[in-house]
């Protein structure tokens, strides 16, 4: 499956942004995922969906950010409240099954990243 985010930008702390991942085909039987990149740092993730309902997230963005999907082709992450730390290349991402949601290596399909910034 080929995944394809969009939405990211320059935002001021406090604001809000929202991420598109729009997928080539139903996601309906994937467990779909954001992860975070940061210039320096290693790849960390964000959230995750699976086909049920079930959500998890960061300790980082607990409270501020909602992943969402239609279960046709799309996710979603709401971004609130901003912070700075926040700037980062966003991914979203594709996997089989729930377990170990949280790591990257557990996706099996990735898409090409979209970049929010956030000034202080």
């Amino acid at each position: 499956v080929q995944l394809q985010a969009s939405g990211g930008g320059l935002v001021q702390a406090g604001g809000s942004l929202r991420l598109s991942c729009e997928a080539s085909e139903r996601i309906s039987s994937y467990v779909m995922g954001w992860f975070r990149q940061a210039p320096g740092k290693e790849r960390e993730f964000v959230a995750a969906m699976g086909w049920s309902g079930s959500r998890k997230y960061a300790d980082s963005v607990k409270g501020r950010f909602t992943i969402s999907r239609d279960n046709a082709k799309n996710t979603y992450l709401q971004m609130n409240s901003l912070k700075p730390e926040d700037t980062a290349l966003y991914y979203c991402a594709a996997a089989g099954q729930w377990s170990r949601h949280y790591e990257a290596q557990s996706y099996d399909f990735w898409g090409q990243g979209t970049l929010v910034t956030v000034s202080s």
